[in-house]
Parts: structure tokens; sequence; C-alpha cells
């Protein structure tokens, strides 16, 4: 009978494992969908900002919660250009999430996608620790659209981190000053098997893209092939 019990227990926890792994591969999909569809959009994320950014972040389904007060919370992946300084073809992905207390009023009661440009080395450091205050740890503006990024101002090129956002089919340059991006050790651990850091998956080619995170790295890889920036 104990042993039973025991084989039962496994099987249960077993999967419980696999369903939190499955929510983890079905995360970095909805990443890769929402990403394919706005850079299919014309005059949205700039190509000449994309082919400049060493890394990219992408939180879908961002949801609006009331807990006294008005906050958001989502969660997402960002996945980097490989090599020590951004030059080589993108990477496997890592798991984030996004918080803050101040971009609950642009979401309307809709679910919002948010797409983040790391436009420098330091922007991505900034993102590579723990977790990071968007505009007091890493400088975060609000993205320019389309043309309007032909004649970005230097704001826009001293920025460590340009943001956008799409609700309700609209598509927008956002800012997510104030609000905080962290690092999702549980499900980076789900995803690759054991715990690793941000830093060890983006830096330190410890890790391969894993199957579930390929066609975000597709789409990246796709859409902007090579580094440009200067």
């Amino acid at each position: 009978m104990r042993l039973v019990l025991t084989s039962m227990l496994i099987t249960l926890l077993a999967g419980q494992e696999g369903l939190a792994a499955s929510k983890e591969a079905e995360r970095l999909a909805s990443c890769a969908a929402v990403l394919e569809e706005i850079l299919d959009v014309p005059d949205a994320v700039p190509q000449e900002l994309l082919d400049r950014a060493e890394c990219v972040a992408v939180i879908p389904s961002v949801k609006k919660f009331a807990l006294g007060f008005g906050g958001s919370y989502g969660r997402g992946a960002m996945a980097c250009r490989t090599g020590s300084k951004f030059t080589g073809a993108w990477g496997p992905p890592t798991m984030y999430r996004l918080e803050g207390g101040n971009i609950g009023f642009q979401l309307g009661g809709q679910a919002t996608d948010f797409v983040l440009l790391v436009m420098n080395p330091k922007g991505a450091e900034s993102l590579l620790r723990s977790k990071v205050k968007l505009g007091a740890d890493a400088a975060a503006v609000a993205g320019p659209k389309g043309r309007a990024a032909v004649a970005a101002t230097d704001a826009y090129m001293r920025a460590e981190i340009l943001s956008y956002s799409r609700s309700r089919g609209l598509f927008a340059g956002v800012s997510l000053e104030g609000s905080t991006l962290r690092q999702d050790s549980g499900a980076n651990e789900k995803i690759y098997g054991r715990k690793i850091t941000a830093r060890e998956i983006i830096g330190g080619g410890q890790v391969s893209v894993p199957a579930a995170g390929r066609d975000l790295v597709r789409v990246l890889q796709k859409a902007s092939p090579a580094n440009k920036s200067e």
C-alpha cells in the first residue's frame, strides 16, 4: 500500500512539474506571436532601432489589478544577441516579470502587450541584475514609431531602454518609468531544468536555445540578423 501511495505521489508531482513547464512554454510561444505580429505592422518598431538593439523584451497581456491601489503585472521573456559585445546571433531567452503601479491607467481594463528595446550594453547590464527600476536604474523612454525615428532626438539615442505598448489594436511608444523588471527565477528553472540566473543564460554560454524558445529567437533572427549599432 505504501509503495502504491508513493508511486501515485511521484506521478502527481511529475504531472504538476510538466504542467508548470508547459505554462512557461506557452508564455514563450505568446511572446513570439506578439512580437511577430507587432514587427509585421508598418510604421511600428523602427527597423533602424531594432537593428541597434542589444536585447528585446516582450511582455504579453499585462493586466491591471487593484489591491487598494492601481497596478499592473505581467510575465514575459527577454532575448539578447550573443557575444561579449552583443554582436552575434540571438541567444536563448530568459524569463522576466514586469510590475508597476504607474502603468495601470494606460490599460483601461484591457490586456496590453509591451515590447522593450535594450539599446546599449549598459541597459543590458542593468537588466541582468535581479531587478531593475525603469527610469531610476536604467534610463527608459517611450520609443518613437516608424518614420519618426529618422528624426529621433539625442534623448532617444541616449536612452538605455525604449518601450512600446499595444492595446485594443493601437501601437504606440509608452513610458514605463517607475515600473520594475525582475528576473523570473522560478520560470527560468522550469524552462532550463535547473536554477540559473539571467546573466548565465544571456552571457554565460551555459545553455542553448530551448525548444520552447526557438520561435521567439527565430522571429528576432529573421527581423534583425545583425547588430548595426556603432
